[in-house]
C-alpha cells in the first residue's frame, strides 16, 4: 500500500515537472519570437543606417572635391596677386630709377 502511495507521489511530482517544463518551453518560444522580431528590426535599422552612411560618404566626397577646387582657385589667385605685387614693386623701382636719371639730365 505504501509503495502505491510513493508511486503516486512520484507520479504527481513528475507531472508537475512536465507541466512546468511545458510552460517554460512556451515561454522560450515566445522569447524566441521576440528575439526574431528584434533581430529583424535591428537589421532594418542597420540597413537604413548603412544607406545614410553611403549617402553621407558621397556628400563628403563631393564637398571634398569642391573644397579642392576652391583651394586650387585660391592658390592661383594668391600666385597672381604675388606676381602682381612683384610687378608693381619692379615698376616702382624702374620709375624711381627713371626719375633719378631725369633729375640727373636736368641738372
Amino acid at each position: 500500500m505504501e509503495s502505491i502511495y510513493n508511486k503516486e507521489k512520484k507520479l504527481e511530482t513528475v507531472l508537475e515537472k512536465l507541466t512546468n517544463l511545458s510552460r517554460s518551453s512556451k515561454s522560450y518560444a515566445g522569447n524566441i519570437d521576440d528575439l526574431y522580431l528584434e533581430k529583424n528590426q535591428l537589421q532594418s535599422e542597420k540597413n537604413e543606417i548603412e544607406s545614410k552612411y553611403k549617402q553621407l560618404l558621397l556628400e563628403y566626397n563631393n564637398l571634398k572635391q569642391k573644397l579642392k577646387i576652391l583651394e586650387d582657385k585660391y592658390s592661383k589667385k594668391k600666385q597672381l596677386q604675388e606676381q602682381f605685387s612683384q610687378d608693381i614693386d619692379e615698376l616702382g623701382e624702374e620709375t624711381e630709377s627713371l626719375v633719378e636719371e631725369i633729375e640727373k639730365w636736368q641738372m
